[in-house]
């Protein structure tokens, strides 16, 4: 439901941030019998409107996401997964990962874990719609169109229209940039990487064989994501392509034909030409994470708790690990007669979330810096070292299936 009659309005939880995360986690309280509200900047018509039928490398979202299956599930639970299957998405069944400078390259197989998948590659303005259309039909009240002013404890939300909100308990996922979480005064530990992620469609002559493509350098990493048209075409992927930003830069300011061809010579010309790309787009890499996830009636999730190099594509997975742990704290609030702000609440799930976001951050962090490395030692443990994990299976499928979200 919408809520454009809201005035001066009470709510148990006010989630403010209607993307991937924050509308999920809207739908899922909901379910749960809280009175939700939710904020969002963008009119709700412009988020359900369909996209156009894939024909061309334009027609594409150039931002997309790798959707485990443990996200995967949660959105089924919540009944939005029907909307993403009937719309374009591709499940892919393989990924390979090489290193530009040796011979080390591991193979991801989705049969060697009696999976269907290793995950699916959805448009996230898919996910966003899907959210959308079954917001439409539960009780979380929807205040679109409009941005928060202000917040503080107690004193409620102050809206960009004049309304003022009030609510037991402010959920932000607002984004990397998120405004709740300096308002709150909650600190973050940052750094820039110095890079920016270029972004943008290709068509390939060769078909993508369902298959993740993950190429890494010294300057960054270069991904392959299978994309799929609505008649099946599978010649297109979308790209997600990591540079220092003076090269990045460089890449950015090219013709068409040249970065086709610079792309071409830097997947090694794994699907063979690449015979179009779409319009690119390029933003900064940050990692960020606050220092607390939680304050006095307050409660972080997605980008506005943590951003991560998007070398491993964990981002999306990760705030919806932080939906699931909420709604798993929340849930059991609601079965004890628990305020949803009551602090032991809040306390278990920064407790379930800080760790593991904390490791999977390190992990990447960690990972970037060794593919960073040239020096000849460096390089012959790197290739060695994806050679053998690669003839390790029982190593090998442990490793994805965390990172599908499965626990074994």
């Amino acid at each position: 439901m919408t809520g454009e009659s809201v005035g001066a309005a009470c709510f148990d939880i006010l989630v403010v941030g209607g993307g991937m995360v924050g509308s999920a986690l809207a739908l899922g309280l909901s379910r749960q019998g809280w009175n939700t509200g939710l904020v969002e900047g963008a009119r709700v018509q412009d988020l359900l409107a369909p996209g156009a039928t894939a024909s061309h490398t334009d027609d594409f979202e150039p931002r997309v996401s790798a959707i485990s299956l443990a996200s995967e599930q949660l959105l089924d639970r919540l009944g939005a997964w029907r909307h993403v299957h009937a719309g374009r998405h591709c499940g892919y069944r393989g990924m390979t990962v090489w290193d530009a400078d040796g011979t080390g390259r591991i193979h991801f197989d989705a049969a060697e874990l009696h999976a269907v998948t290793l995950g699916t590659i959805v448009e996230n303005r898919s996910i966003v719609r899907a959210l959308f259309t079954e917001l439409a039909d539960s009780n979380v009240t929807v205040m679109d169109g409009v941005r928060v002013q202000g917040w503080s404890a107690g004193a409620g939300i102050q809206l960009d229209d004049g309304r003022t909100l009030s609510a037991k308990l402010v959920v932000g996922a607002d984004g990397a940039q998120s405004r709740l979480r300096q308002w709150s005064g909650l600190a973050t530990r940052e750094w820039d990487y110095d890079q920016q992620a270029i972004v943008c469609t290709v068509r390939t002559r060769q078909p993508h064989q369902y298959t993740a493509w993950q190429r890494f350098s010294p300057t960054g990493p270069l991904a392959f994501l299978p994309l799929l048209t609505e008649s099946g075409d599978e010649h297109y992927c979308s790209i997600v392509w990591s540079q220092d930003t003076a090269e990045a830069r460089r890449l950015m300011a090219l013709e068409t034909d040249a970065f086709r061809l610079e792309l071409e010579r830097a997947i090694e010309q794994q699907l063979g030409v690449i015979e179009s790309v779409s319009r690119r787009f390029a933003f900064p890499l940050r990692q960020r994470h606050a220092k607390e996830y939680v304050a006095d009636g307050l409660a972080l999730v997605g980008d506005a708790a943590h951003t991560i190099h998007p070398l491993a594509g964990q981002g999306a997975n990760l705030g919806y690990g932080d939906v699931s742990a909420l709604l798993d704290e929340l849930g059991r609030a609601k079965e004890l007669a628990l305020s949803p702000a009551d602090q032991t609440v809040l306390a278990r799930y920064q407790r379930r979330r800080k760790g593991e976001n904390l490791a999977m951050m390190a992990a990447m962090e960690g990972f970037k810096q060794l593919f960073a490395r040239d020096e000849l030692a460096i390089r012959w443990l790197r290739n060695t070292g994806m050679r053998w994990l690669d003839n390790l299976a029982p190593l090998k499928n442990r490793i994805a299936s965390e990172a599908m979200g499965i626990k074994r």
